[in-house]
């Protein structure tokens, strides 16, 4: 708007002049205004002196910046509602977000990075830090054959295949492309004390017995009958079948014990197939101790129910089985890649088969010595 020729000093002394008498149309030709100019100033300063009118003109300057910082303030929440699908917690995000302001609605960068909550000189420095753009296809590639796989087990797998790279910066990468695996199931409840149980120290010297139900796609049930090593967390068998009596299951573990020799001892619950007269007649034949968890302790039987968890969360959950002969095609696929190729963190990373090889070869070199 274009300023005015007289200040509010020089118009409340043209309204003194108009006050003592002087004419309207003579005090507009002698200062060269108009009458609508006049009687306007007349309305606004009327009555009026010098240190109110300075009062009234530092108001309404206040009250254009108001309204601007108003007007400012209510297009910064517009724009954020616009701008915020999730929160901005990385300057990644935050530079995009910038980017984005100063190009779709004209804002400055100073304003843009005040809006979001970065400071421009961080705004103005890229990072130098390579795209391993080859690394994140190959994680990409592993969480989509392993989807049930964190980091940790990834990060062994690669160091499997010959990449040198720091936990941490791999962990960078997984949050990243987005592959962070949610859990299943309900939160654990911790109820009275617990004891840690005790490792054997050799393979072969405890297994661990339980069963796994599911469905298949018709909806009938069928269950899996798991035996794990305590010690080198190796699943001996993964028997699947509509039904399994405890005869069944003697007869099991003696086809196991063909291959490995029978155990010192062997864990489970309480179930019918495994307190029937067939299992009591087969542990007194075969002069194996049995132990039974006390009832309602799954937690006592930790090995084989850690096993089940992991067979379910990474087997049962992610295929549909149509019939009998498909699930125990996949679940024994699914043993074989666990036994071989999966890696465990309580073994160091290795596998429970690896982990059998040096246990024997540890113990050939200390008879050897002895």
């Amino acid at each position: 708007m274009r300023r005015s020729r007289f200040s509010e000093e020089q118009i409340i002394r043209i309204l003194k002049e108009h006050q003592a008498g002087l004419g309207v149309k003579e005090l507009c030709r002698q200062h060269g205004i108009s009458d609508a100019t006049f009687y306007k100033w007349r309305s606004k300063y009327g009555g009026m002196e010098v240190p109110d009118a300075k009062r009234l003109k530092a108001l309404e300057a206040e009250n254009a910046k108001l309204k601007k910082m108003l007007a400012e303030q209510m297009l910064d929440m517009a724009t954020l509602k616009e701008m915020l699908g999730k929160k901005l917690l990385r300057p990644g995000s935050r530079r995009r977000a910038v980017d984005w302001a100063m190009t779709e609605k004209s804002y400055s960068q100073r304003r843009a990075c005040a809006l979001v909550g970065i400071d421009p000189r961080v705004y103005r420095r890229r990072p130098t830090r390579p795209s391993d753009e080859e690394l994140r296809r190959r994680l990409r590639a592993l969480a989509g054959e392993r989807r049930r796989f964190g980091y940790r087990r990834l990060h062994l797998l690669l160091e499997r295949e010959g990449w040198v790279l720091n936990w941490k910066k791999l962990y960078r990468l997984y949050r990243e492309e987005g592959l962070t695996v949610r859990k299943r199931g309900g939160r654990k409840r911790a109820i009275g004390t617990r004891a840690p149980m005790a490792i054997p120290q050799g393979p072969n010297q405890r297994w661990s017995l339980d069963f796994v139900s599911d469905s298949f796609a018709d909806g009938r049930r069928f269950r899996v009958f798991c035996v794990i090593d305590d010690f080198t967390r190796e699943c001996l068998a993964t028997v699947v079948d509509t039904s399994l009596s405890g005869q069944r299951v003697a007869r099991e573990l003696d086809r196991i014990a063909e291959l490995r020799g029978y155990p010192c001892m062997v864990v489970s619950d309480n179930g019918t197939e495994l307190t029937s007269n067939a299992i009591l007649k087969w542990q007194e034949d075969r002069k194996v101790e049995w132990h039974y968890i006390a009832p309602g302790k799954p937690m006592q039987n930790g090995f084989v129910e850690s096993f089940n968890g992991r067979l379910r969360d990474e087997c049962l959950n992610e295929h549909l089985f149509s019939n009998l002969r498909h699930a125990r095609q996949l679940i024994e696929a699914w043993r074989d890649d666990y036994n071989h190729h999966r890696p465990h963190t309580s073994l160091d990373g290795l596998t429970p088969r690896e982990y059998h090889h040096q246990t024997e070869n540890d113990q050939t070199l200390n008879g050897a010595n002895l």
